[in-house]
């Protein structure tokens, strides 16, 4: 039986080179110049440090124009409040989000339910939903209409088989 999955995840190889792109202009841009502004790779996603909270929120914005340059979804980062590191420094945490939580491969779901002439069994199954149904056509349709939707999380579908 035909099936595919719907999933949330990004490009780590595409992740780091936007890191690295965001760093090196980080060092390079003449308004960065003494603010001590750095961007360092966590666990979760990124820390951004400065001297100022306009300074984090604009090196946030770097990482984030890089991101775009990347190809990479925005909806992918989780950016947190700045706050005060002590001393004169400042700190942003910011998040990479990847799996479908619960609340959304629920949304998922009934959407997919709620398109009656499609005969598909869409079941969530850990960070991910897999759709199943007797034809590829109706597989191809359920994916154009998720495209259309707006979630707050970047759906891609793998998996796909016959």
């Amino acid at each position: 039986m035909p099936s595919f999955d719907v999933v949330s995840e990004v490009n780590l190889h595409e992740v780091q080179n936007a890191f690295d792109q965001a760093e090196r202009e980080l060092g390079q841009r003449f308004d960065f110049r003494g603010t001590e502004a750095a961007l360092e790779r966590t666990e979760k996603g990124f820390t951004v440090v400065a001297n100022s909270e306009d300074r984090v929120n604009a090196a946030a914005e770097v990482l984030k124009e890089k991101f775009v340059k990347r190809k990479l979804s925005l909806k992918f980062l989780d950016c947190k409040k700045a706050e005060p590191a002590g001393g004169q420094k400042w700190r942003m945490n910011i998040e990479i989000k990847q799996g479908i939580d619960k609340d959304n491969a629920k949304k998922v779901v009934q959407m997919i339910k709620d398109d009656k002439s499609l005969k598909v069994t869409p079941a969530i199954q850990g960070e991910s939903v897999r759709v199943t149904g007797k034809k590829r056509d109706d597989l191809q349709e359920v994916i154009a209409s998720l495209r259309e939707k707006e979630f707050p999380i970047e759906l891609s579908f793998n998996n796909f088989r016959d």
